[in-house]
């Protein structure tokens, strides 16, 4: 009998841990998004730094630009994660316009990973096997068109990431449990983002384009990891 009774307060144990397991990926997960948020930011930031601007810095820093290129590569698919993990933080307020944050996140980082195959073509074309039917200007006008094109297709999947920022903007300011002036931000930082629908507007106000885009993400990025979310509300709302 005894064997019996420890077997069954074993097994209520382990139900009511797999419940806990159960309710936890139920729940927002805000601090465990606000954490990817924070290593996404800082492998994005390190990327860029790593990464050399010009085809002639790429093929003379060739180890640091693979390194870079490497590091992009992570926080983009940091990305992809933060994508469902918003969807599962936003479902509890509107499901399709969660949805439809998830699928234009998800287009800027194809996007964006389409144009990272340019951001490599220039080793290939400054190496050696095309110096015998290229000239060297030729060459050099050939990797600066593909950075280039790299770059055009960064511009468009910024564009994606603006419109993303808005629904989600628009989602936190709907909800009950996140500040409305993080929606704010977020809106607004969106519609900042749109401006690279004309790369010479983005080039023009390309610094206070940044400063917002940072300020608003960083806002956010931080709320979730120190605050969190209001989860009974987030409760309340996903059951209604």
């Amino acid at each position: 009998m005894e064997g019996a009774g420890r077997r069954g307060r074993i097994a209520i144990g382990v139900g009511s841990m797999t419940e806990q397991v159960a309710e936890t990926l139920r729940g927002p997960r805000a601090r465990i998004t606000g954490a990817v948020y924070l290593v996404f930011f800082l492998t994005a930031i390190l990327g860029a730094v790593l990464t050399p601007g010009t085809p002639n810095d790429m093929l003379a820093h060739e180890p640091l630009f693979r390194l870079g290129f490497a590091v992009s590569l992570i926080s983009l698919a940091l990305y992809v994660a933060l994508a469902a993990l918003f969807y599962n933080l936003f479902r509890a307020v509107n499901r399709n316009l969660a949805l439809l944050a998830a699928f234009f996140s998800l287009m800027g980082c194809a996007v964006q990973a389409f144009g990272s195959v340019f951001q490599l073509a220039p080793l290939v074309v400054l190496g050696d096997q095309y110096k015998s039917v290229f000239s060297a200007q030729q060459l050099q006008s050939l990797a600066q068109m593909f950075v280039d094109l790299s770059a055009q297709a960064g511009h468009v999947g910024i564009v994606f990431f603006g419109v993303f920022d808005i629904v989600i903007g628009y989602l936190i300011f709907k909800s009950a449990f996140l500040p409305r002036t993080l929606g704010a931000l977020m809106v607004i930082a969106g519609v900042a983002w749109l401006a690279f629908l004309s790369p010479e507007l983005a080039n023009l106000l390309l610094t206070p384009i940044e400063v917002i885009g940072i300020v608003a993400e960083a806002a956010l990025m931080l709320w979730l990891l120190v605050r969190g979310v209001n989860v009974q509300r987030w409760k309340e709302q996903a059951g209604a």
